[in-house]
């Protein structure tokens, strides 16, 4: 069935459809980019909402029947006030209550417990106020500060926007070697060789392009091809080359500047009041 079609075996399971990287400014994005999108919405996501069963298969309680185990996650979404804040990877969820045995089940959007706390970046030397979770909390004791909770947790885990742009501030801050720290040589120095070893995951560029949405990829982006396609104007390209062909043709008065392009302003009103008091 392959050798019938022209594209061959890629065929075989239908048409693929284009996705946001197949095509226009999205195909010209780096390689280091797609990775860190990769990273932030292909990869499966630690488990918050419910407990992963590790057996495939399980006993039913009232029929003894055996069935297999369907871990599937739970559908999140992320409003805009989930990026503004760090939710620990917990998001809003919705779905059904069943309230009265004789009553028809309800919709029900379940929301994290939300407050709002401080908490302190070592590399940065910032204190930040922030709104998170409870989740948030105990993650960042579990890994012992702030700055090793984002640099530890992957994309998918830390889910929002403002974690993800103050990792790659924490990333491009250790680059640089602390210069928050540098009226404190020691501290400075401590706190390098605390957090430097998360640098070898990350090479320059994916740091540069780390944490950004698409929109802000895409922007980026436009902003360097800009830069390197400078448009000159024709006159400025004619001009540079018409004086070029008269310096090879020997005229000397090439290049120079025309003396009636020094006068000032000024000057060139008084000429034209003599020219119109001469009439």
């Amino acid at each position: 069935m392959a050798h019938a079609t022209p594209q061959g075996v890629k065929l075989l399971n239908g048409f693929k459809r284009p996705g946001r990287f197949d095509k226009g400014l999205g195909a010209q994005l780096p390689e280091a980019y797609k990775k860190f999108w990769r990273e932030w919405k292909l990869t499966k996501p630690a488990a918050v909402h419910y407990i992963p069963k590790e057996s495939e298969w399980e006993r039913d309680e009232v029929t003894n029947a055996i069935k297999p185990v369907q871990s599937i996650p739970f559908p999140l979404i992320d409003t805009p006030e989930s990026h503004q804040g760090i939710w620990g990877g917990e998001a809003v969820i919705k779905g059904f209550q069943k309230r009265h045995p004789t009553k028809r089940r309800v919709p029900h959007f379940w929301v994290p417990t939300l407050r709002r706390s401080v908490v302190h970046s070592q590399v940065l030397n910032e204190y930040m106020s922030v709104v998170v979770t409870e989740r948030t909390l105990e993650q960042i004791h579990e890994c012992h500060g702030f700055d090793h909770y984002l640099l530890k947790n992957l994309a998918c885990d830390l889910r929002s926007a403002l974690a993800l742009k103050l990792k790659r501030k924490i990333l491009k801050s250790l680059q640089m070697g602390c210069p928050a720290l540098t009226a404190e040589p020691n501290h400075q120095s401590e706190v390098l060789k605390e957090y430097s070893p998360y640098l070898a995951s990350y090479t320059s560029e994916e740091i540069d392009w780390y944490g950004h949405t698409y929109l802000e990829a895409i922007r980026k982006l436009q902003i360097q091809l800009r830069a390197a396609e400078k448009v000159v104007p024709h006159k400025v390209e004619f001009r540079s080359k018409l004086i070029e062909r008269l310096r090879e043709a020997g005229i000397a008065e090439a290049g120079k500047k025309d003396p009636r392009d020094s006068v000032s302003p000024g000057d060139h009103s008084d000429a034209d009041i003599d020219a119109l008091t001469k009439l």
